[in-house]
């Protein structure tokens, strides 16, 4: 079948990127509802603090642009601080040598600040409300006053440092990395395909006070770092940046321009833009709970993923723009993508969101990976791509093509690509931009959902049935996969819904209708969910892929009593076994009690996770640097305030006993609303919702008794109570209501809330 045609402009996710840019006051009437925030002071009080030297990544203070990105920490063995120099553009380009080697993200290096005597300590802050670290290096000659920054729409690192009298000789130096995959180290004994050899070493020249390092590569393009020091006063300031192209070599005058335009400002200036970019971007949304850790730890994730994720960059890897020494440089599409950017919608962010743009623009990459037999109506996903959606097409070391039901080899995990559209639908239902419905998801899902036509057949029981296939990441092929069944079902059901929306009298809509009505059911047994027809789940397994259904697809849900016990068994079951569980085995569970409306449950994986898994500077690892726990667990957390699914906002369905207030604004819920709430001692006070695209509108407030329902707007709007308490509430597009109590008045106003008790801050505090 033809493709529905597509245009290439995503006009809500640009709207809203512009937004960002525009601050607003600190403390406003915003219609209805007062926002009494002292932005500063409330950043403030979750900066991480270091009174110890990082030794670490997993320590250490970290800044970025979703491009450019520096992790800092003590250079090994010497007496000097590294600042990390890598970038998010920067891979291989050898697609002979798949995408964990040919294709991988490659190191660029990093420059040490070595101070003159011997440093003896650190007081450093991560000062989030202005994406700086500031502070002071001790030594046995002085001190080192210190002021960091990776500029935000610049691929430029200032730091500016000024140093006391006997610290004036301190100097910089770059250490440029050798240009191979990092999984190439000897500590992960990935050895590397036969033939693949490293590119050449980088050329360190000197112009002036100017250094610049050209790194070529082997199969064209380059990467190059240039960076200089500029004396001001007292303070001495470095500039570095990087360029990269492919396949010109035309990255060297880019560098350099970038550093020079960079250098002329002082600081300061540097700064302000900075500074008003992440004014704005916190001012998007508000979000305070009385656990000032966890508190602390969701503040520094929507820092960590503005540092990280921008919607012109490429989709994160799994270090995202931090590279380390990994076993995984490359982007994961079978966990990683998808939890790294859910917790854009709820926040507030959708200016964020690479991964709508990227299967835009790469679409043909979908196509072409797939076996040729399939690609005139069909488009998959490898497992692990680099940051064009290319694989390589190798096997084993080299990575993991997409592979074909019913086949062993490659791995038949097929179900990616439609669980990354997920993704890009649930940017859809936050925006309500149609555009992104009928130009990537529509398209993209009907070719994702052909690709499993071609395999489902029915079976002696007249049901569909599917060849066996891999459930990430159990590691046994099964029949009637469960990760592939939700998403076969969530994909035809989301066809049809968005042929509608769109008005498209698509020839394949019987055949959807179909699926529905006779995709057989979920492999089960006595421990809940399988992971197939014939496998149960039976060892400790990290991923959740084989209850997909339950979230984030909400396929089989805690609101239909039937299904009640089948989940709750399946939680239990699968999170039983400890062995193999990780980080994100506990972020799924408590999102999942979350839709069981279980908080207190919620609440304790979390805090497992925080225990067991983040590290101090809320950073993750599974034998290398990940980055997507962290971000999934804010998610988590969004579960527990606010969850609208099937077309029904839910008002603080999952709160612990011992968050008795919590203040909400501008949180975004699908069907394009923003909601603001209060919650004091353990009742809802208020909810107010404002409707950006007029779609409708559900609420379960949770607030007992009879309501009232009042607006801005000077229009009587209609509302009325259905039959199970949830109120339905007639809201044009710009029109915003708030909904309480009818024997009350509360006071409209959203702010910080009481901490109910005091915490250490994140990172290496005394």
């Amino acid at each position: 079948m033809n493709d529905i045609s597509r245009r290439t402009v995503l006009g809500a996710a640009v709207a809203t990127a512009g937004a960002a840019m525009v601050p607003a006051p600190a403390s406003a009437d915003t219609g209805l509802i007062d926002v009494d925030v002292d932005w500063g002071r409330f950043l403030a009080a979750s900066d991480l603090i270091w009174k110890r030297m990082p030794q670490t990544w997993y320590e250490g203070p970290f800044l970025g642009n979703a491009f450019l990105g520096s992790g800092i920490y003590a250079e090994p063995g010497a007496n000097a601080i590294r600042f990390n120099v890598q970038h998010s553009q920067v891979q291989d380009h050898r697609p002979q040598y798949g995408s964990l080697f040919g294709l991988a993200r490659l190191p660029i290096g990093y420059l040490t600040l070595e101070p003159v005597g011997a440093i003896t300590g650190v007081d450093w802050r991560l000062d989030l409300w202005n994406a700086e670290l500031r502070g002071t290096v001790t030594t046995a000659s002085g001190s080192l006053e210190l002021r960091a920054l990776v500029h935000n729409d610049r691929s430029v690192l200032a730091v500016e440092v000024r140093p006391s009298a006997g610290e004036k000789g301190f100097r910089w130096a770059f250490h440029p990395a050798k240009a191979i995959s990092p999984r190439a180290d000897p500590i992960f004994n990935k050895p590397p395909p036969d033939g693949y050899t490293a590119n050449p070493d980088a050329t360190v020249t000197r112009h002036g006070d100017l250094e610049v390092i050209v790194q070529p590569l082997l199969a064209g393009g380059e990467h190059v770092t240039a960076w200089r020091e500029t004396g001001r006063g007292t303070a001495r300031t470095l500039h570095a940046g990087v360029a990269w192209s492919f396949p010109e070599r035309t990255a060297e005058a880019r560098a350099v321009r970038m550093v020079q335009d960079a250098a002329r400002r002082p600081l300061t200036a540097l700064a302000a833009d900075h500074r008003a970019w992440w004014h704005g971007y916190y001012r998007k949304s508000f979000l305070s709970l009385p656990d000032q850790r966890m508190q602390a730890f969701h503040l520094i994730q929507l820092y960590k993923i503005a540092s990280a994720a921008r919607r012109d960059a490429p989709v994160m890897a799994t270090s995202g723009p931090w590279l380390e020494p990994t076993p995984w440089p490359a982007t994961w599409w079978n966990l990683n993508v998808q939890l790294e950017y859910w917790m854009i919608h709820g926040s507030n962010h959708l200016e964020l969101d690479a991964v709508t743009a990227s299967l835009d623009r790469y679409r043909d990459r979908l196509v072409s990976q797939v076996d040729p037999a399939y690609r005139s109506d069909s488009a998959g996903i490898p497992r692990t791509t680099d940051m064009t959606l290319l694989n390589g097409g190798g096997s084993g070391n080299s990575g993991f093509p997409v592979g074909v039901p019913g086949k062993e080899s490659p791995t038949p995990e097929v179900g990616d690509l439609t669980w990354a559209l997920h993704n890009v639908w649930l940017s859809y239902r936050h925006t309500m931009d149609t555009g992104i419905l009928r130009d990537v998801v529509y398209p993209l899902l009907r070719r994702a959902i052909n690709y499993y036509r071609h395999f489902l057949a029915p079976g002696p029981d007249g049901r569909l049935h599917l060849p066996f296939t891999f459930s990430p990441e159990y590691g046994v092929n099964a029949p009637d996969c469960n990760y592939d069944l939700a998403l076969i079902r969530w994909g035809a059901r989301t066809l049809l819904e968005s042929a509608a929306v769109l008005r498209v009298n698509d020839p394949l809509i019987p055949a959807w209708k179909g699926i529905l009505a006779g995709l057989t059911d979920y492999p089960v047994d006595a421990n809940g969910f399988m992971i197939g027809a014939g496998v149960p789940f039976a060892k400790s397994h990290r991923h959740y892929s084989h209850m997909l259904s339950v979230y984030p697809l909400y396929d089989v849900t805690w609101e239909r009593p039937d299904k009640r016990s089948l989940i709750e068994t399946s939680l239990k079951h699968w999170i039983s076994f400890e062995g193999a569980l990780q980080g994100y085995s506990f972020t799924g569970a408590a999102s999942i009690s979350a839709q069981m409306l279980r908080g207190d449950d919620s609440a304790f994986y979390l805090s497992e996770l925080l225990r067991r898994f983040v590290q101090p500077n809320t950073m993750y690892k599974e034998s290398g640097p990940v980055i997507e726990t962290p971000l999934s667990a804010a998610q988590t957390l969004h579960d527990m305030v606010c969850q609208s699914w099937g077309g029904v906002i839910r008002v603080f369905p999952a709160l612990p006993a011992a968050w008795p207030d919590l203040d909400v604004h501008d949180f975004r819920t699908q069907g394009a609303f923003l909601l603001s709430a209060v919650r004091k001692a353990g009742r809802t006070d208020f909810v107010l919702v404002k409707s950006l695209a007029g779609a409708p509108c559900v609420l379960r407030t949770g607030i007992a008794g009879e309501l009232k329902v009042r607006g801005a707007s000077g229009r009587r709007v209609p509302w009325r109570t259905l039959p199970n308490g949830d109120v339905e509430i007639g809201l044009r597009r710009g029109e915003e209501v708030v909904v309480h109590a009818a024997d009350r008045r509360p006071e409209l106003r959203v702010g910080p809330v009481v901490p109910a008790t005091t915490t250490p801050p994140w990172g290496l505090p005394s």
